[in-house]
Formats: structure tokens, C-alpha cells, sequence
């Protein structure tokens, strides 16, 4: 799977695209779901954060086994790992077609990662979210345990907000409207769909300010 998501960000870059990717850790740690087990929820999401960490060192490796320059930058400082996220620092990265890789959230507990991905996106300027998930889009209900649930092809801020549909969450959303940044979920396990969202097809679900 790693090596597969490696090829089509390396596909990507090859059309001339910057891409910074935010990457989560939940399949190895999951902070909301150990403070839900006794854990103190500040440390638990530090425990999150740090997950994120391996899985960006992984994707770095799988990158750059494609021979694509990507770096790595950490809002946890460690250097011996990764570099301290600086804004100005990764747009520079950005400009040299380097893959930028953010790590550790915000550096915060208490936000998650969507909301990571919506603040590093206006931080550089992004053009759009691409909410790499395992559906298809966003649903009225979940698909894998409501067959005759409907997928959206676009749908509002306020729709999202409104009807407390799982896209990301509220704090993200929020970000995301204030700003008029446009989000694109679509499903990451299905080849070549990445570069199919860089290229404008119709795939997934459109969240964005107003139905066009």
C-alpha cells in the first residue's frame, strides 16, 4: 500500500504539481481512542503525534526509493529525524519540487489531524484539500454498514456542518470556510485516483462555499 501511494505521488509531481502531504498515525495510535480508555487525553494525543512521525519517516523511504526528493517537516522538534516545521522553510521546498511531508499534527494536543491539514494548507497557500480516505466520498451514512446510503458529488460547508457529516471535523470545516479552501474526498484505494484529482475528474465528493 505504501509503495502504491508512492507511485502516485511521484505520478503527480511528474505533472508539474507541488504537493505537501499531512499524514496521520492511527494505525498505530489512536489518541482519542486511548483517552476513551484511561489515558490522559493531552498525553495520548502526544502519543498520536509522534505516530504520525514513523508513518512520514515510512513514506519519506518509499518516496525516495522512486527517486523523489521529499522532506520531512516535524511541529515536535527532533532533529536527529525530521526538520522543525517553518513555514517559510517548506514553501522554499515547495519551489525546488520537493514532496513536503508534515508531521505531528500542530504540534497541539487536542487538535486533530484534518485540522493539521486545513492549517498547513492556507499556511502555504495550498489550492485544495485532497482527503485521501477509504470510500469513495461522503455519504449520508456509513457504506459499509448502510447499503443503500447516498454519496454526495458536492455538498456545502454548511451542509457538512449542518448535517455533522464525517468529513473532517468541525475545527477543520471551519478553517476550511473561513478561508474558501475547496476539499476533495475521494477514495485513496483505488489507482490512479490521485492523479485523477489533480487532473479535475469528477471523482469523489466536492466540498467547497457555494453549489456551482
Amino acid at each position: 500500500m505504501l509503495s502504491g501511494f508512492a507511485t502516485e505521488v511521484r505520478d503527480v509531481r511528474e505533472r508539474g504539481c507541488q504537493l505537501a502531504l499531512v499524514i496521520g498515525g492511527g494505525n498505530i495510535f489512536r489518541g482519542v481512542a486511548a483517552s476513551t480508555r484511561g489515558v490522559d487525553r493531552a498525553t495520548a494525543d502526544y502519543m498520536g503525534m509522534l505516530a504520525t512521525v514513523i508513518n512520514a519517516l515510512a513514506l519519506q523511504d518509499a518516496l525516495e526509493k522512486l527517486d523523489v526528493p521529499t522532506r520531512v517537516l516535524s511541529a515536535i522538534e527532533m532533529q536527529a529525524v525530521a526538520e522543525p516545521y517553518i513555514r517559510r522553510r517548506a514553501t522554499r521546498h515547495l519551489e525546488k519540487s520537493r514532496v513536503v511531508i508534515f508531521a505531528a499534527g500542530t504540534g497541539n494536543p487536542f487538535f486533530t489531524t484534518d485540522t493539521a491539514a486545513s492549517l498547513r494548507a492556507m499556511e502555504i497557500g495550498a489550492e485544495v484539500i485532497f482527503k485521501a480516505t477509504r470510500v469513495d466520498g461522503v455519504y449520508d451514512a456509513d457504506p459499509m454498514t448502510h447499503p443503500g446510503a447516498r454519496r454526495f458529488e458536492e455538498l456545502t460547508y454548511i451542509d457538512v456542518l449542518n448535517r455533522q457529516l464525517h468529513v473532517m471535523d468541525s475545527t477543520a470545516i471551519s478553517l476550511c470556510m473561513d478561508n474558501d479552501l475547496p476539499i476533495l474526498v475521494f477514495n485513496m484505494m483505488e489507482p490512479g485516483n490521485v492523479l485523477k484529482a489533480v487532473c479535475g475528474a469528477r471523482i469523489g465528493t466536492l466540498v467547497h462555499g457555494s453549489r456551482a
